[in-house]
């Protein structure tokens, strides 16, 4: 039912949060637990969440700070804003820094799931930019660099570097590659094999790290490499 939902809450409220991750484990739904905005910081920025909920006043760092970094960084975790404040201003602002959806307390524990299982069915829209190390692929402008020098790739070739950002540092298999470049009109393996070959060239043949890497039996993934 909860699909292994692993969520991070990020409440001041000490009472609040022992409350909904109690109701969440009867639902079998995983949450970590942060208490300040810098601990949340940390935690969004090393760990892999389906989805956060996010309190707007936060000790350390507020909710909306806490937002707008983690967008900055390129992190496209969706994010359900908690606040007890429900003027349009207040969500605006709170769209504005990359807020996904928002929930105005007090709320019912049911809503808050339900909420949670929608958001976690897709990656956030809210960011223009995915950064993995030096590498950083511009969404709207469909551009890609690394180290600050721009990457020549073809239309596909975005497109598969998306997907493995996207899901770095996760590995993809070559079925979810193909499935997002070309959906359900595929062509023959080679093609992914020449593609893949030619985004691996752009990617790091001039650069000091090897970022992606070939996981036997696994796919593809993009991660920070070892410096040669």
């Amino acid at each position: 039912m909860a699909d292994n939902l692993q969520l991070l809450l990020v409440e001041d409220d000490i009472d609040l949060a022992k409350a909904v991750i109690d109701y969440l484990e009867l639902e079998d739904i995983q949450c970590d637990h942060a208490a300040n905005g810098q601990s949340g910081h940390h935690l969004i920025s090393t760990n892999q969440y389906d989805v956060v909920i996010l309190d707007l006043n936060l000790p350390k760092m507020n909710g909306l700070e806490v937002c707008e970094r983690i967008r900055t960084q390129g992190i496209d975790v969706p994010i359900l804003m908690l606040t007890a404040r429900d003027t349009l201003d207040d969500k605006l602002t709170g769209f504005s820094k990359g807020a996904d959806d928002y929930l105005v307390k007090p709320f019912a524990m049911e809503e808050l799931i339900v909420r949670a299982q929608v958001l976690a069915r897709r990656r956030s829209g809210q960011i223009s930019k995915l950064i993995v190390d030096d590498l950083v692929l511009d969404l709207q402008e469909k551009r890609a660099s690394r180290a600050g020098e721009n990457i020549k790739l073809s239309p596909i070739g975005l497109k598969l570097l998306e997907c493995l950002m996207r899901n770095s540092p996760n590995p993809v298999s070559r079925e979810t590659l193909m499935q997002a470049v070309w959906g359900d009109e595929q062509p023959d393996s080679n093609s992914l094999k020449v593609h893949m070959f030619n985004v691996r060239k752009a990617v790091d043949a001039s650069a000091e790290g090897k970022l992606i890497q070939t996981i036997t039996g696994h796919g593809f993934a993009l991660r920070k490499g070892e410096k040669e």
